[in-house]
């Protein structure tokens, strides 16, 4: 498990040169940053990474460690998606403040917004502790024997690592566990909500336009970091400053055209370039099915109550957002691999493999794990599928279902150690509380009704009427008593006695298989990583996405996802009112945004056409994670606001494609045009740089 010296290597299988692949900052000097300069970039890779000096890391910061956002200005100003903010948009909406459909604009500090959870969190530093964490490793341990001798390096390296006060430090795999790296971090914890167009802007185009191109959408919200007197990081305080960044970027107003070089740096989240053919197959043909069906019919209920009722719009936007995504996402994924013919090329490669490991001479030690693989998923498949599907039902769309599983986990608690009642109740109090601050009824027992057959489980309507779950005092009261009031509670719940046995059922018998089956897979994928690498040493690799900082190049491009079809790599603001229909959830248009159309009213933010740029496709590798990443053109500017992919293109977390993955980013005149023009807020454009790089 020695690790392999392969730091500057690139994507393998059949991506081109130039294209695609994440990469660790900390790494650019050479080949990257020879790559990057031969698609138009003027930056060096110290003027991206520079722990000595102010560098465009030190504007990129992990938004609450699901989305990545940057620095704008001087004051600590930062921009990320409209999604990404959604959560805390909708916190602070009411039918009398309803910030998700008219936004929301602070026009001085002392409007904004404070957020209690919401965190940004920033890279100090990247260093390499590979010998560390795999000093003790050898080969001939089992598994377990090797995950607990990593663990105890990295808690190790982590304790000990020089680092001040007010830092944090992690370690991460890369490579399939063949390539450790310990970040030093710095997360600030005083975030205020400053601006957030509608969501007829801000999710212009809803779930018709999600994933696909073109696409209309404004996709941003501002927030502002606020520190302690030291410029530190600090919970939330009246008496905290703007955070003044070591680096914010400056925004050009000169936008884009094809061909234009475009680095997107963020934090993606996932993802998983070296499955074999087997595995892609797999996940395409059997998991990713099962799981859309589902979801789909959770969504036909929500989609249908929120167009009927304003209160359950504004209940269930950020769940129907969150639900209606993956949906999506699986089926383009499912298209792409298809379009691509990627199973059939991973296979061809897979023989390249074969026929190197032979040459080698290395077929003893190597040449049984494509056939182990096949062995493997044939017997893992049905339990990953089943699995899947339980906590589709039970932790992603039901919310009864939900609350039963999370009793039954206070219920195994209490069993356990009645000693840990306080702790085990004061949990799920804040679980039932969270739930039913966004809750109804009536939505939740037609999904259940819907999803619930998709298990294989028969319903019982009843239920609903019956539990005391629905109703949060209800629910509370349960908790009452000692430990043995609680279990006895809890078992005379027909809800809870409804779902304990399907829950049981999960937790001994489906979940424990899972691992049983899936820890083999794993220990294989990081055998074939090594193998691949040693085996194939001049193709080039990327390390996984795995929610920590990276590189991404590419430019400005469109595509052609089918025959005679071209996209363009620009949408205008001409797009946007061509879609408009009045009052439609997903294609209403604000009358003074069709009043700046029409007067063309457009300030600064048009181009040479006179129009006004609303996004633009690249072909930066991207992911879940690069969501509000920023797209930086080649001199280091902002140019874009990286929120989506196209439809065909979903697959690159398993399978990237120069020829159809593309990103969406939002044009960022788009974006200032709407917090100058729209929304009227001129002091936020006032602190921000703006620059023509251009000209």
């Amino acid at each position: 498990m020695r690790l392999l010296k392969i730091v500057l290597f690139f994507v393998v299988f059949q991506v081109s040169a130039q294209q695609g692949g994440m990469w660790i900052p900390s790494l650019l000097e050479g080949m990257n940053e020879d790559e990057m300069q031969s698609l138009g970039s003027k930056l060096t890779a110290k003027d991206i990474y520079d722990v000595n000096n102010s560098s465009l890391k030190d504007a990129i910061g992990h938004f609450n460690g699901g989305c990545t956002s940057e620095v704008i200005s001087d004051k600590g100003l930062i921009l990320t998606n409209h999604h990404c903010g959604f959560g805390q948009i909708q916190s602070h909406s009411t039918l009398e403040n309803d910030y998700l459909k008219d936004g929301f604009w602070a026009m001085s500090m002392e409007e904004e917004l404070p957020n209690k959870g919401l965190f940004v969190e920033f890279i100090v530093s990247i260093h390499d502790v590979t010998d560390t964490v795999l000093n003790g490793v050898a080969d001939a341990m089992t598994e377990k024997e090797k995950e607990s001798q990593i663990t105890k390096n990295s808690n190790e390296a982590m304790k000990t690592w020089s680092k001040e006060a007010w830092q944090d430090v992690k370690v991460k795999s890369f490579y399939k566990g063949n390539q450790y790296f310990l970040f030093v971090t710095e997360r600030f914890e005083d975030i205020r909500l400053v601006g957030a167009p509608p969501s007829s802007i801000g999710k212009f185009g809803s779930d018709t336009d999600n994933w696909v191109f073109p696409r209309h959408t404004g996709d941003f919200s501002l927030f502002r970091i606020y520190a302690d007197a030291n410029n530190r990081p600090a919970k939330y305080s009246k008496d905290n400053k703007p955070y003044q960044p070591k680096h914010f970027l400056p925004i050009s107003l000169d936008g884009v055209e094809e061909g234009d070089f475009t680095m997107v740096f963020g934090f993606p989240g996932r993802t998983n370039e070296y499955l074999p053919a087997v595995a892609i197959e797999h996940i395409t043909k059997e998991y990713n099915p099962t799981n859309i069906a589902i979801r789909e019919a959770a969504l036909k209920v929500i989609d249908q109550k929120m167009k009927e009722s304003d209160a359950v719009r504004i209940k269930y936007a950020s769940k129907q957002a969150r639900i209606a995504n993956a949906w999506k996402k699986w089926i383009g994924e499912n298209l792409g691999i298809d379009k691509s013919n990627a199973v059939e090329k991973r296979r061809a490669f897979e023989a390249t493999f074969t026929k190197a490991l032979k040459e080698k001479g290395w077929e003893d030690k190597y040449g049984d794990i494509l056939p182990e693989f096949d062995k493997l998923y044939k017997d893992f498949a049905p339990i990953n599928i089943k699995r899947r599907n339980f906590i589709e039902v039970f932790l992603v769309t039901n919310e009864l279902m939900q609350m039963t599983f999370r009793a039954y986990q206070v219920e195994r608690a209490l069993l356990s150690n009645p000693n840990s009642l306080n702790r085990a109740k004061a949990g799920l109090v804040g679980r039932l509380k969270g739930i039913h601050k966004n809750y109804d009824v009536d939505v939740d027992k037609g999904v259940y009704l819907n999803v619930m057959p998709l298990y294989g489980k028969k319903t019982d309507a009843s239920i609903y009427d019956k539990t005391a779950f629905t109703d949060l005092d209800s629910a509370l009261k349960l908790l009452e008593g000692n430990a043995d009031d609680i279990i006895k509670n809890l078992n005379n719940d027909p809800a809870y006695a409804y779902a304990k046995p399907i829950i049981e059922e999960f937790i001994n018998t489906l979940d424990a298989e899972y691992q049983q089956k899936n820890g083999p897979i794993t220990a294989l994928q990081t055998q074939y990583m090594t193998a691949l690498m040693k085996t194939l040493p001049n193709a080039r690799y990327f390390p996984d996405a795995n929610s920590t900082l990276r590189v991404t190049y590419g430019q400005v491009r469109g595509y052609s996802p089918r025959d005679a079809v071209y996209y363009k790599p620009v949408s205008y603001l001409d797009g946007v009112i061509e879609k408009y229909v009045p009052g439609d959830y997903e294609f209403d248009v604000p009358q003074k945004l069709r009043d700046l159309y029409n007067a063309k009213d457009y300030g600064p933010y048009a181009d040479s056409n006179g129009k006004v740029p609303v996004c633009f496709l690249g072909t930066n590798h991207t992911t879940g994670g690069n969501s509000g990443s920023p797209a930086i053109d080649a001199t280091g500017n902002l140019v874009g606001l990286n929120f989506d992919r196209v439809w065909e293109g979903t697959m690159s977390d398993m399978n990237y494609d120069p020829e159809i993955c593309r990103n969406i980013m939002v044009d960022l005149r788009y974006v200032l045009f709407i917090i100058d023009k729209f929304a009227g807020a001129k002091h936020l454009i006032a602190e921000m740089k703006l620059v023509h790089p251009k000209n």
